[in-house]
């Protein structure tokens, strides 16, 4: 079975920066470019496939011609493609959000909702990020600290280093702050609801829309939780497991599930069967489930792997 290259779809976001052009290849003729969505089936930013006989279709459209089994029967288990896979350069501090959970983002947004982890790729000295609150507080107090301007005050704000991992369940209020680089693997939804964003206007001059009612109908108001225990991968959930990869590897692709592989640093080669494709950092690659055994060769590399479901 092919080994498919995919080019991302981009986005030029107001907070983005250049470092995933410069750094990690993204090509875009765009700035800023904020995030590079590396793994997508999702309508709002598809993945190409850049080799092979689907050069130039979607990965939507390859799965659609070859049949859903490439998902693997862990992939089956979902109505629509479960992942969605991203680098981030926040060069800005991003909007406070929270994302809904299946059942809220389903009955009002017609989609799923959103769990999702963060790798950290870098991060500047003093650099940090929003995640859940400090302390339990009331919904009250919630509403009123974000009608006086004083959310910030009762945020969790957790200093980030290279290589950090965070697993943040729907419900989380969350921040990406600025000189932080993220590899973001989630959902399959784009659906955030923006409590702060400090009164940045948008392209057409307008403050960038609010979410609040919405907000205040799925956050959870209270710290994080720090007790996950992922049995020795980066993140588990029933839609994604993740591992980092360093170095030359064997691994083997069977039918549970496709797997993603983000290559993050080096050069080398991948190989499945007959075929051999060059690799390099910010290269997306994506093997259909029950592939078989594959290699991955080369100097300085890691990566993250991404297969669906409990694995």
């Amino acid at each position: 079975m092919p080994i498919l290259k995919l080019k991302p779809a981009c986005k030029d976001y107001l907070w983005g920066g250049n470092r995933l052009r410069e750094e990690y290849h993204i090509e875009y003729d765009r700035t800023p470019l904020a995030e590079s969505w590396m793994l997508s089936c999702h309508p709002d930013g598809p993945s190409v496939i850049e080799n092979g006989a689907y050069a130039g279709k979607t990965l939507c459209e390859y799965i659609e011609a070859e049949g859903r089994g490439v998902l693997g029967s862990f992939g089956l288990l979902f109505e629509d493609f479960p992942v969605l896979i991203k680098l981030i350069d926040a060069h800005k501090n991003l909007s406070i959000q929270v994302h809904p959970s299946n059942k809220y983002a389903m009955e009002h947004e017609h989609q799923y909702g959103k769990t999702e982890m963060w790798y950290i790729l870098d991060a500047e000295p003093g650099a940090f990020l929003y995640y859940g609150f400090k302390q339990k507080i009331s919904g009250e107090e919630f509403a009123r600290r974000i009608q006086n301007d004083t959310l910030t005050e009762v945020l969790n704000a957790v200093p980030v280093h290279k290589g950090d991992v965070f697993f943040i369940p729907s419900g989380t209020l969350h921040a990406i702050c600025k000189g932080i680089l993220i590899a973001e693997i989630q959902q399959n939804s784009n659906v955030t609801y923006r409590v702060y964003d400090y009164g940045r206007v948008g392209a057409d001059g307008k403050p960038r829309a609010l979410h609040i009612p919405q907000a205040l109908a799925v956050t959870k108001t209270e710290p994080p939780r720090t007790d996950y225990n992922f049995g020795g991968h980066l993140a588990r959930s029933e839609y994604f497991t993740v591992d980092a990869l360093h170095g030359s590897f064997d691994d083997i692709c069977d039918e549970d599930s496709f797997t993603s592989l983000l290559i993050l640093g080096g050069t080398g080669t991948i190989t499945n069967g007959e075929e051999t494709l060059p690799v390099r950092k910010g290269d997306s690659l994506f093997l259909p489930a029950d592939s078989g055994a594959y290699t991955l060769r080369g100097e300085g590399l890691s990566a993250l792997r991404t297969r669906v479901g409990t694995i």
